[in-house]
């Protein structure tokens, strides 16, 4: 079998590093940080032009259709610089899914302006006490050939800028609900949220929201499978940031060690370091190897659940081991805010929480095996 990294893609990430690189830098995300909003809009135009927004957008409404895990690639490349734009929210859940069970009015009208950067659509996947889009407490009810949703939603990514927002609701008949909801429409109120990573996030309160029966992306069955797409890519997708971002951790620690002395001698020599920051290479490397199978398979249209939850896993354990390693290993530098490591740190602390933690999709996988172990004994 040929594992190798196909040239287009090892083309794609280079140029994304570049782009990354140099937007990025300490002075620029300090800028950036200042502004009501953290989101770099001349950074997400540069992706645009470089054709990098429609990795996972077919050719046809102006994408490259690479797939989705070049786009995972692009998540990492965007996690390593901790880069401040909304690209799972928008790239992943929004329009991944979009692209894969929108109707084709739906597509024609929004993917082309998402590739070129001129229109976002983010996705609203979080409910307090419940982070499962495929069973939301938000209600919808047939309204004038559309519907009108009632609920709430937490941490959505740039939801004042939106020109949609994708959530799911039920209606009365427990038949699922997935439409765009326009956050500018009556009965929509957005109160900004003080998320860890420092993004920029709102809670979404949803009274009576008319939707339009163009506005509805799918229902019924389908939305099911629709929000478990959305939510296993979204999951990958942030394992893949993660991976960035631990990544990059590992390298900040390793170089600092071996410069900042101590007793006459570089830190990294005494064993106690060089074993911790050893162990973080083992994390991330592990974490690799996980996402890029969820990712390929995903990309594969094959049955992903059980290794998107092993890769969301480690992602959550990874990001707590390297970021705790990273601090230690460099002291009171690390906390620094003129320092650039407490910017890795605070989001992949807010990753590890996110579409569930750990502990509890190990509970879920336990109970998934046991499930599968009784239905064959």
């Amino acid at each position: 079998m040929d594992f190798s990294i196909p040239e287009e893609l090892t083309s794609a990430r280079e140029l994304a590093q570049q782009i990354f690189n140099d937007f990025t830098t300490v002075d620029r995300l300090k800028k950036i940080e200042q502004q009501d909003q953290r989101f770099d809009a001349e950074l997400w135009q540069a992706l645009a032009a470089a054709g990098l927004l429609g990795l996972d957008i077919e050719e046809c409404h102006g994408g490259t259709d690479m797939g989705f895990f070049a786009l995972s690639a692009l998540c990492e490349e965007a996690g390593r610089c901790v880069a401040p734009i909304p690209l799972v929210p928008v790239l992943v859940a929004a329009a991944g899914t979009l692209r894969r069970f929108g109707s084709n009015a739906l597509r024609d009208r929004w993917l082309p302006a998402i590739a070129d950067g001129s229109a976002c659509i983010t996705a609203a996947l979080e409910e307090y006490q419940n982070d499962d889009p495929a069973a939301p407490a938000a209600t919808a009810s047939p309204l004038d050939g559309g519907m009108a949703i009632s609920g709430t939603r937490i941490c959505v990514s740039h939801a004042s800028s939106a020109a949609r927002i994708l959530v799911s609701a039920r209606t009365d008949g427990g038949d699922l609900v997935v439409a765009l909801v326009d956050p500018r429409a009556a009965g929509v109120t957005l109160t900004p949220q003080t998320v860890t990573g420092g993004d920029t996030c709102h809670e979404m309160q949803m009274d009576q929201v008319q939707v339009p029966a163009e506005d509805v992306v799918v229902s019924g069955a389908r939305a099911g499978e629709a929000m478990r797409w959305a939510v296993q890519a979204t999951r990958t997708a942030l394992c893949a940031t993660v991976l960035g971002l631990t990544d990059k951790m590992m390298r900040m620690t390793g170089s600092y060690t071996t410069e900042r002395e101590q007793f006459g001698r570089a830190i990294a020599t005494f064993q106690a370091v060089s074993h911790r920051v050893a162990d973080c290479y083992i994390d991330v490397e592990c974490l690799r190897l996980v996402t890029h199978q969820a990712a390929s398979l995903i990309d594969q249209g094959r049955p992903a659940e059980e290794a998107v939850t092993i890769a969301k896993i480690w992602c959550g354990d990874t990001a707590h081991r390297v970021s705790q390693a990273a601090q230690h290993c460099h002291g009171g530098t690390g906390v620094d805010r003129d320092y650039p490591l407490f910017r890795y740190c605070m989001a992949a602390r807010q990753i590890e929480l996110t579409l569930g933690n750990s502990a509890s999709l190990t509970g879920q996988l336990g109970e998934q095996i046991a499930a599968e172990f009784l239905a064959t004994a």
